[in-house]
């Protein structure tokens, strides 16, 4: 295993990270004794950062009981995370960090997330009931030892979020098809300028890289290196980022868990020849053939005086195209606030026009914007958002 610093603590965090939201199942309920096996090879095998949040139904309670078999708890760095639709008053921080570190079996969290904060508004909300006070006390205490961010938003609210105040390290997601989507390699780059460890996930966009690839892109990485699988394609990418701290995978079965780690032993920044980045550059040029609307997300469209998120509400019209239109949608839900208090999505496009001058590539924002919506907001996503938004809003039970 390949290790590499936090800039903020010299902490060396495993270049893979085990991301725990796709534990193996049996049924509907999480493979205990599946994940016991993985989790100890991932130890064995020098696995040392495992990510995991109060949202993901028993995840938590699988990975605590997991290092307990393993007897690997010292051993790890835990990551989990604070759902911040559920914090309403300054209690609610404490009762749901409480059933964290119960579920987890642990006295402390060596990385805690704020839960998708993806705009300064949703930061200063926190403020109001006293999320500051309420990390540095834990942080004193030693039970939480860093505290950032993970994020679902464009680059100018990322690069806002980041500023806003002093985290220890931020994530994001990214990928070969992601460079210029969400916060971006420029946000990576800002970030990592600014001394922050950075981690990645959806280094395959949710298997999209994997399963949804067209033929075109397919043949390029076959040319390429006839031996690599797509997975590796995907992967070493990211590691080749000198910026990228740690990547996560979220592994179900034990065949995922040794690939990954053959390959993480492997891969470095730098490592890929310019053949290779001309693959990558070949398989991008031809799913780009099935994109609906060019936009490169530069953001000279940006700020909209009504909100819209522009970019990424293009960004996931074209992936419902190109991958699956479930992910696109979810990943719409997420990117665009449509699942969250502030709303960025396509409905809040009112045709001012000041948008479309300032595009480069030409592009009728406006008109485009409404095919978005009539896509992206039918008569059951509307109605499943609005559900969904509820159910994240509740109290944590």
């Amino acid at each position: 295993m390949q290790y590499r610093e936090n800039p903020r603590n010299g902490d060396r965090i495993s270049q893979l990270g085990f991301g725990c939201m796709r534990f193996p199942r049996k049924g509907l309920a999480i493979d205990q004794t599946a994940v016991d096996e993985m989790v100890r090879t991932a130890v064995e095998r020098g696995v040392n950062y495992f990510d995991t949040a109060h949202m993901y139904p028993g995840s938590e309670e699988a990975l605590g009981r997991a290092l307990l078999a393993a007897g690997a708890r010292d051993r790890v760095l835990i990551a989990t995370k604070l759902p911040i639709l559920k914090c309403h008053k300054t209690e609610d921080f404490e009762r749901i960090f409480t059933e964290e570190l119960k579920r987890l079996q642990t006295d402390h969290i060596d990385y805690y997330f704020m839960h998708m904060l993806c705009d300064t508004i949703t930061w200063d909300r926190l403020k109001s009931i006293g999320v500051e006070a309420w990390i540095a006390d834990k942080k004193a205490a030693g039970a939480i030892r860093n505290a950032g961010f993970s994020f679902h938003g464009g680059r100018a609210d990322f690069i806002r979020v980041l500023d806003a105040w002093d985290w220890d390290f931020c994530m994001v997601q990214y990928n070969y098809l992601d460079e210029n989507n969400q916060a971006g390699y420029s946000g990576i780059r800002y970030a990592h300028e600014k001394g922050l460890p950075v981690f990645v996930m959806e280094p395959l966009r949710g298997g999209q890289l994997v399963n949804r690839l067209p033929d075109p892109a397919v043949r390029a990485f076959r040319e390429a290196n006839p031996t690599r699988s797509l997975a590796e394609w995907g992967l070493r990418w990211v590691w080749n980022r000198p910026e990228v701290t740690c990547v996560l995978s979220g592994m179900s079965s034990m065949e995922q868990l040794r690939e990954n780690l053959a390959i993480a032993d492997d891969a470095a920044p730098g490592h890929l020849s310019d053949a290779e980045m001309a693959a990558y550059t070949d398989a991008v040029a031809a799913i780009d053939q099935l994109t609906r609307v060019t936009c490169t997300a530069c953001g000279y469209c940006l700020p909209c005086p009504s909100g819209v998120d522009i970019p990424n509400c293009f960004a996931c019209y074209n992936e419902s195209y190109i991958g699956s239109y479930l992910s696109a949608i979810i990943r719409y839900g997420q990117v665009t606030g449509a699942l969250a208090p502030t709303q960025k999505d396509a409905e809040k496009c009112v045709r001012c026009g000041k948008c479309e001058p300032h595009c480069p590539q030409g592009i009728p924002i406006a008109d485009e914007l409404t095919k978005v919506r009539r896509r992206m907001m039918t008569p059951i996503t509307k109605p499943l958002f609005r559900l969904v938004r509820k159910i994240m809003s509740r109290g944590a039970s």
